[in-house]
């Protein structure tokens, strides 16, 4: 028996990427997946995977930015599974750009996919966590807001930042209910960060040289992999905390 044997996880942004990594780690955990996204195709190839080593997952067609399909993908999960015991919002949309030509619709939209998303998937999850007794909710953020150089990650940041704030009010609020919160900020080879080093091979060898572990993480192994001990019960006292994993690359205070 896996260490989340009896689970339920709903993941979103789960077809491909670090969300594809976690959903694959924590099924190999026992876990059963709620395997949520935008398009249908990718979701449906993260349950093969899954279903490939003997796991069993479920796809979820939803758009986090879209408060009737968080509701729904709950509802899904929930009439699939019996429940929900662990949540991970890993979908997102990231503005980035100068200050100067940041767009106020732009950084809204991410907005709404970030920290409102958010905040609707673990206001819609929270009655089912404390009906069976407790859960886990893990939200990504990301480092960038403790880069050297915030140049052209302002909106970015905000917008993980505001999700970080809202994991911390949730694990004091909900922490007598047995639902933990916590936020990891990854550094994971993902579909879109490996075009980036395609497309700018220099850069991303800096970027590598920056991290201390000398490379990028991997979705399942490195991110997956920490994420099924921080939802597990290894984890249990655990809650409220910012967990980096990015090789040591950021110094958080």
């Amino acid at each position: 028996m896996g260490k989340l044997e009896g689970k339920v996880a709903l993941i979103t942004g789960a077809g491909q990427g670090v969300g594809q990594g976690i959903a694959f780690a924590l099924a190999k955990e026992g876990a059963r997946i709620a395997v949520s996204g935008r398009t249908e195709s990718k979701l449906i190839g993260t349950c093969e995977s899954i279903a490939a080593f003997g796991g069993i997952a479920e796809p979820v067609v939803a758009d986090v930015a879209i408060a009737e399909d968080i509701t729904r993908a709950v509802e899904s999960t929930v009439d699939l599974f019996g429940g929900v015991d662990i949540l991970v919002n890993n979908a997102s949309m990231n503005p980035l750009g100068p200050i100067n030509d940041l767009k106020p619709d732009v950084l809204e939209r991410g907005y709404i996919a970030g920290p409102v998303a958010a905040l609707r998937t673990m206001q819609a999850c929270y009655p089912h966590m404390k009906a069976r007794g407790g859960g886990a909710i893990i939200n990504l953020v990301s480092s960038v807001a403790v880069r050297w150089d915030a140049s052209t990650y302002g909106g970015y940041a905000s917008v993980k930042e505001a999700v970080r704030a809202l994991t911390r009010a949730a694990a004091c609020e909900w922490g007598v209910d047995n639902i933990r919160v916590n936020a990891v900020a990854p550094h994971a080879m993902s579909p879109g960060l490996r075009r980036w080093a395609d497309a700018r091979p220099e850069e991303a060898a800096a970027f590598v040289a920056s991290i201390p572990l000398r490379r990028v993480g991997d979705c399942e192994t490195d991110i997956g992999n920490a994420v099924a001990f921080l939802v597990g019960p290894d984890a249990a006292y655990l809650t409220g905390a910012t967990i980096p994993l990015d090789g040591g690359q950021a110094r958080w205070s």
